[in-house]
Formats: C-alpha cells, structure tokens, sequence
C-alpha cells in the first residue's frame, strides 16, 4: 500500500481518512471558533470563551482550551516566549527580517490550518512562495501528523528549491525528518517567533482567501468533497485570481515570468 500511495502521489492518511466522531455541541463550537479565529486570530482561549459566552454559548476557557488545542490555534501576539519546545527539536532563527524579495524562489513558507465538514474535520498543510504568491502544493490529513507535510513538501521540491523555507515552530516543521530533508536539499531554514502572524503573513492571508471564498460557501460534506472543492479552487487562485498585491496580475503568470511584481522588502518588528 505505501508503494502504490507513493506511485500515485496520495498520501497515506487521506487515503485512510474516517470522519472522527465527536459531540454535536462540540462540532458546533468548533465551527463557531473556527469563524471568529480567523477574522481575530489574536483571540485565545479565554477571550474566545467570553466570545462565544456573550453569544449565548455555556461554555469556559477550559473547554475553549481543549477545542482550539485540537484544531492547532493558537492566539497571535507579540509576547515572551514561555512555553519550550520539544528539546529533541532544534528551533531556527527567523532570516526574513530586512530581506528583500524581487522573483520566484527566494522564500517558500508554509503553515497548516483547520477546516471543518459536516460531520468532522480535516488539516489542510500548503507550501506558497512568497513573492508570487503561488501555492506550490497542498495536502490534507484527518491527524497532524508529520507524513502528510513531508508529502506535501516533496510535491513542492519537486517543481525547484528556495534558498529559505519557512515554518512555524509546530512540532510537524521542527521535527528531525522535515527539517533534515530540507537541509539536504541545501535549504536554509527559518522559523516564525511564537505568536506572530506577520512573521508568515502570506500564508495567513492565503487561509482568510480559502476559507472565505471556497471553505464557508460551499460548506464540505466529507473530505472528498474537500478534496474535490480544493483542487479547483488552487487552481483558480493560481491561474485565475488577480492579486492587487501582484499589480494583479496571477500568481502563476508571476511565478512563470509572464508578469513582474515589485520587489518587497520585509522590515518585521524586532
């Protein structure tokens, strides 16, 4: 099975996938959640519970915890960091700072995010250079886990390799495979302060761009449907949607070298 997954390009959890099962009410908090994390990503637990509290949801932070620990939200902020990785994961700088980005290539990030279905919910991981905006590839997985962002990523070295790739600090990016295949392709890698949004912002805006104009209006059943859903809506993005930031122009018309956008150079707070 892992041969025939690997020849046919799937990864193995998607293959795999069975809707979990869970709680009405908690499905219903976390779609609830879901809309308001994303419209005020810098929302924790205890400010999403007196959210949802002041909407007539009986709920505490506790529960508020536990639901956006499972869909990986976390609150973003400019703040200490006090919580410690994992010491068997190495943790990189962050090299974007003051760095000036003028074609394809340069900077890769990538970042994974929930998506709710019907009666469940899947990880969406995605790999998008930075100065055309394209995403690059995409998988999905009902775990976060490691495989499916090692798959994904394989999909992306498959079309070139960036001089920087950057993650967060999650534990699927600092892990030994992920990081030890990049460095053996020669990749220098960056990883985001904890809690800063803006230190990977194009991923950022790509999931408001996802979830606003497919995710929320079409409302997936299952993960073929999302699946489905998502295959057309990259290749729109890619192909179809002009972006103001791009002089709009697509991001693969500027991946490609059919239109020129501006260089940018990032001057992220210290």
């Amino acid at each position: 099975m892992v041969c025939q997954c690997e020849l046919a390009g799937l990864a193995r959890s998607g293959l795999y996938y069975r809707a979990r099962p869970d709680g009405g009410l908690n499905l219903e908090l976390m779609r609830r959640i879901d809309e308001v994390y994303t419209d005020y990503p810098f929302l924790g637990s205890r400010r999403m519970a007196a959210w949802l509290r002041r909407e007539g949801h009986a709920v505490n932070r506790k529960r508020m915890g536990r639901l956006m620990k499972r869909m990986g939200l976390e609150a973003i902020y400019p703040r200490p960091d006090t919580s410690r990785p994992n010491p068997a994961h190495k943790v990189y700088p962050y090299w974007l700072r003051r760095l000036e980005i003028a074609c394809p290539d340069p900077v890769w990030s990538t970042d994974i995010t929930y998506l709710r279905l019907e009666k469940g919910f899947v990880y969406l991981v995605a790999v998008i250079d930075w100065h055309s905006r394209k995403v690059l590839s995409w998988r999905l997985s009902n775990t976060l886990d490691t495989a499916f962002c090692l798959d994904c990523l394989e999909d992306a070295l498959g079309q070139g390799t960036p001089g920087i790739f950057n993650t967060d600090q999650g534990g699927q990016f600092t892990s030994q495979a992920f990081t030890g295949r990049l460095e053996a392709a020669g990749i220098k890698i960056s990883m985001d302060g904890r809690g800063r949004a803006l230190d990977n912002v194009f991923v950022e805006r790509l999931w408001r761009s996802v979830k606003y104009e497919e995710v929320y209006p079409k409302a997936y059943r299952t993960v073929s449907d999302a699946r489905l859903g998502l295959t057309r809506y990259f290749a729109f993005y890619n192909q179809e949607r002009p972006h103001q930031g791009l002089d709009y122009a697509t991001p693969s018309e500027v991946y490609d070298g059919q239109a020129k956008a501006k260089p940018r150079r990032f001057e992220m707070a210290e």
